[in-house]
C-alpha cells in the first residue's frame, strides 16, 4: 500500500476525505504506516465512519490516536440487526473527535424487506443529531424519495454521501442546505447521472469523499482505496467543470471543514 502512494502523482492541493471506513479488516496489515505516510501525499484529514456500535468506538479510536482523523459514529441501514441501541450512539458522539452522526440512511437496493425499521432507526438518529447539534452522513442507495422526505421532516445540517441521485434530487438536497459528497465513482465509464450533478454543483456545496476501502477511483479500481486517491476523483471533477485540480481540492477541503465545523 505505502509502495502505490509513492507512485501517486504529487497533489497539488490538501486532500480532506470526508467519508472512510479505516476501521476495516483490510487495513490491518498496514494501518500504522498508512497513516504516517498519507499526509506525505498531502492528506490533511479524514473522517472515518462507524456503521453500528462497533465501528462507531474503533473509528473513535482512531480519530483519538491521530490528530488529523475525526470519526462519526452511527448506525448503518445494513447493520440494523445487531440492535445497537440509539444511546450507545449518544454517548459515543459526545466526544470530542466525534463529528457526525454517521454513517446512517436508507438502503433499498441490498435490504427490502425492512424499509419500515430502516426508517424508524435513520428518524431516530436525525433526531438524536438534532439533539446533539451535530451534521449527519446519509447513506441513500434506490430510497431516493423515502430518504428525501424524512430529510425535509428534519432539515439535518450535513452531507448524502455517495451521491447516486438526479439532478432534481441534487437541487432538493442544496434547498435544504445540505451538502452532496462525491467519490471515485465518478471516474467509472458506468456513472451516467453523476457527471451531470457535478457540473450544476456550486463550488461551495460539495465534498469529496473516497468510502476507503471501497470504490477505488479509476485508474487504480482492482486496488484497495485510500485517502490520496481523492487527487484522482479532484481530477475528473476539474475535467467535467472545465476548471483545475487544485481549484476543486481547495474548496472541497474548504467545505468539509465548514459542514463539520472543525
Amino acid at each position: 500500500m505505502t509502495d502505490l502512494l509513492k507512485e501517486l502523482p504529487e497533489c497539488p492541493a490538501p486532500i480532506f476525505d470526508s467519508h472512510a471506513h479505516y476501521d476495516d479488516d483490510c487495513f490491518d496489515q498496514f494501518r500504522d504506516t498508512l497513516f504516517s505516510q498519507l499526509p506525505k501525499n498531502n492528506v490533511g484529514g479524514i473522517i472515518t465512519c462507524g456503521c453500528d456500535g462497533e465501528s462507531s468506538a474503533k473509528a473513535l479510536a482512531l480519530a483519538e490516536k491521530y490528530d488529523y482523523i475525526y470519526a462519526a459514529v452511527g448506525i448503518h441501514p445494513g447493520n440494523i440487526q445487531k440492535n445497537t441501541p440509539i444511546s450507545e450512539i449518544e454517548s459515543l458522539a459526545k466526544n470530542k473527535k466525534c463529528v457526525a452522526i454517521g454513517e446512517i440512511g436508507l438502503d433499498y437496493y441490498w435490504d427490502k424487506d425492512n424499509k419500515e425499521a430502516q426508517k424508524q432507526v435513520f428518524e431516530n438518529q436525525l433526531i438524536l443529531a438534532g439533539k446533539l447539534s451535530l451534521p449527519v452522513i446519509v447513506h441513500d442507495r434506490e430510497a431516493h424519495s423515502d430518504t428525501l422526505e424524512l430529510l425535509k421532516k428534519h432539515h439535518p445540517k450535513g452531507v448524502v454521501h455517495c451521491f447516486s441521485g438526479s439532478e432534481e434530487m441534487a437541487a432538493e438536497i442544496l434547498k435544504l442546505g445540505m451538502y452532496i459528497g462525491i467519490g471515485g465513482v465518478i471516474t467509472f465509464k458506468n456513472a451516467k447521472k453523476l457527471p451531470d450533478v457535478v457540473k450544476m454543483l456550486p463550488l461551495d456545496r460539495f465534498v469529496l469523499e473516497t468510502d476507503a476501502p471501497y470504490l477505488t477511483p479509476v485508474p487504480y479500481r482492482s486496488k484497495i482505496n485510500n485517502s490520496a486517491m481523492i487527487y484522482f476523483t479532484a481530477e475528473k471533477i476539474a475535467e467535467i467543470r472545465g476548471s483545475d485540480t487544485a481549484s476543486v481540492l481547495n474548496a472541497a477541503y474548504q467545505n468539509t471543514v465548514k459542514l463539520f465545523n472543525l
